[in-house]
């Protein structure tokens, strides 16, 4: 009997020493973790923390200073299976302190789109802090991202209300106002953010948009032009540009945007590709480089056969590619087209006794070469060359009737690249004006040699 009660004695004695050791060498050792964390030592303290957790897979300060090592190790992945073990463990004394071991796990569910989860950990911190105007605004941001835009712009008006001069609050609240239409209240909020932070690229990016749609193009192209300070934004920044050159009919500054867009673009962003090349081709189209045009709506083709009107746009030069005298007629300089033009009223049978430039085509007064009768009057026709891919209507038809008038011209002529519209083919029906399209065109062309 004394033997047994000897030994549960000495059993309860163990099991208090073991415990008793246990209570004092654990927080050393975990205070030896934090010390090697301290000096920079992340291998050691990363070493130590992980016997520690072997022996102690609860102890949630091994666990947090476990994670702590690996973000130092540039290890974000690793930290934050760390954290997610804290959070299980929700033992929160020591060294892990619930706020700061929020906002970084918070980071982290952010950094790797977890944003449910980085939701969860900041509307937390919101009842933690009450009063810290960032957390406001990254829940209202994940809010946006869920495209829940009501819950966000409450979260962005809070952060403000807190922080009258958060910058990126102001910019994504105006970025939503942008998107709602709602021109004044965005415009306001993004000029509010730039003055609160110059470099805020992003509000100088969205106000660009926004000025562009206002047909403000000056100040339109100045906000771009900072906006391509952030590399993010850049190729996005320079393809507006490129835009807002080619609505003000400056096609030449319009390539060179268009062009230093490509360069910034990544192969990935195929949206952004498409777009950059396609007001490309459209401002060389428009500077008589059909052949560079092509060539760029060839590349749109292979991304996005049905993107915009690409497969018309290569449809409707289809003879430029084929065909070297239409190539000529539709790339040729003005000189050069003049003197093709010149050619083709010969061969209608007809000198010219006037001729110039008009727009991108030209106008040539005619007259009949020869007449069976010596003394009859040679009467005159005005002929109007165009270069274009579209279909010409009856305005431009209109405006040659008009200036036939103007000059006493009795009969008109419009020779085309393209085609009419029905209303322009109407009008022409009832007075005294021919219409030749492009297949007429090409038969005179070749007549030529």
């Amino acid at each position: 009997m004394i033997i047994v009660i000897i030994l549960i004695l000495g059993a309860a004695i163990g099991f208090v020493t073991f415990f008793v050791a246990k209570s004092i060498l654990a927080p050393k050792r975990v205070n030896s973790v934090a010390e090697l964390l301290k000096n920079n030592k992340t291998t050691a303290a990363t070493r130590a923390a992980k016997k520690l957790i072997i022996k102690e897979p609860r102890n949630a300060d091994a666990h947090y200073l476990l994670g702590l090592a690996y973000l130092a190790d540039d290890k974000p992945e690793l930290a934050l299976m760390e954290f997610q073990t804290v959070n299980e463990i929700g033992q929160f004394d020591g060294y892990t302190k619930e706020l700061p071991f929020r906002k970084k796990i918070a980071e982290l569910y952010e950094k790797f789109n977890q944003p449910e989860e980085a939701l969860k950990e900041y509307l937390l911190l919101l009842k933690m802090e009450p009063e810290n105007a960032e957390n406001y605004y990254k829940a209202g941001h994940l809010f946006e991202q869920r495209n829940k835009s009501d819950r966000a712009v409450s979260y962005y008006r809070k952060a403000l209300e807190l922080d009258p001069r958060n910058s990126q609050a102001r910019m994504r609240l105006g970025m939503l106002y942008y998107r709602a239409k709602r021109t004044a209240d965005a415009r306001a909020e993004l000029e509010t953010a730039i003055k609160a932070q110059s470099d805020n690229y992003e509000a100088h990016f969205y106000l660009g948009k926004l000025q562009k749609e206002m047909k403000e193009l000056i100040p339109a192209l100045a906000s771009f032009e900072k906006a391509t300070k952030a590399p993010a934004l850049r190729a996005k920044a320079l393809i507006e540009r490129g835009g807002c050159y080619l609505s003000s009919g400056n096609n030449e500054a319009a390539i060179g945007e268009l062009e230093r867009s490509l360069k910034h673009i990544k192969p990935e962003d195929k949206n952004e590709i498409l777009y950059a090349r396609y007001f490309l081709a459209t401002a060389l189209e428009r500077t008589r480089r059909i052949e560079r045009a092509v060539e760029e709506w060839e590349k749109i083709y292979a991304i996005k056969p049905n993107f915009k009107d690409t497969a018309a746009k290569l449809a409707e030069y289809q003879e430029l590619r084929t065909d070297d005298q239409m190539k000529d007629y539709m790339t040729s300089s003005s000189e050069e087209f003049l003197e093709i033009c010149t050619k083709v009223t010969q061969e209608l049978g007809l000198s010219v006794r006037d001729s110039k430039t008009v727009g991108e085509g030209c106008e040539i007064i005619g007259v009949e070469s020869q007449s069976k009768w010596r003394n009859a009057r040679k009467l005159p026709t005005m002929i109007r060359f165009l270069r274009v891919s579209d279909i010409v209507d009856e305005s431009t038809v209109r405006a040659l009737h008009e200036e036939m008038k103007n000059q006493n011209v009795t009969r008109g002529l419009i020779v085309s690249s393209g085609g009419f519209s029905r209303t322009a083919v109407e009008f022409a029906e009832s007075r005294p004006i021919d219409l030749y399209n492009k297949d007429k065109l090409l038969e005179l062309l070749k007549s030529t040699g």
